[in-house]
């Protein structure tokens, strides 16, 4: 598994850019570019489970394990969700149970600078270089306005 790192630069308060990021209508917006239509099932609370889902019902089952509001989230990626329900581990899923992406946000005078890290496996590693990007680019777009 390797650890990939995106940043990005937002000319916005940094209370806004954490507002983009986890308020349900947003974060439908800039996620839809891993998935159209992905949202996410979760109170966002730390120590809670949050699913990360498509709308067909597939996705991953994971634990929000760390947020510190406007500055800090942590999500621990445990599963496979299958037809809106929990699949248990198998072989495939035992490679990248515990991967973790972690969202810190900097503020910087009239600046927010956004650090995504994200745990990928192998054959995934070409398809977040290419959309993580583009998802930090929706993220900075929806923060500016």
């Amino acid at each position: 598994m390797e650890t990939l790192e995106f940043k990005i630069r937002i000319k916005a308060p940094v209370e806004k850019v954490w507002s983009v990021l986890w308020n349900d209508d947003t974060y439908k917006t800039w996620t839809g570019v891993f998935c159209e239509g992905s949202y996410a099932v979760s109170d966002w609370n730390e120590g809670d489970k949050i699913h990360f889902m498509s709308p067909g019902g597939e996705g991953m089952n994971s634990v929000i394990e760390t947020k510190i509001p406007n500055e800090y989230m942590a999500f621990k990626h445990i599963g496979e969700m299958k037809d809106f329900k929990e699949v248990p581990l198998n072989e495939e899923t035992k490679k990248w149970s515990g991967a973790m992406e972690t969202y810190r946000l900097t503020a910087d005078d009239e600046f927010t600078d956004l650090v995504v890290q994200v745990d990928v496996i192998e054959k995934h590693l070409d398809y977040f270089k290419e959309v993580f990007p583009k998802a930090l680019e929706s993220i900075k777009e929806l923060s500016e306005k």
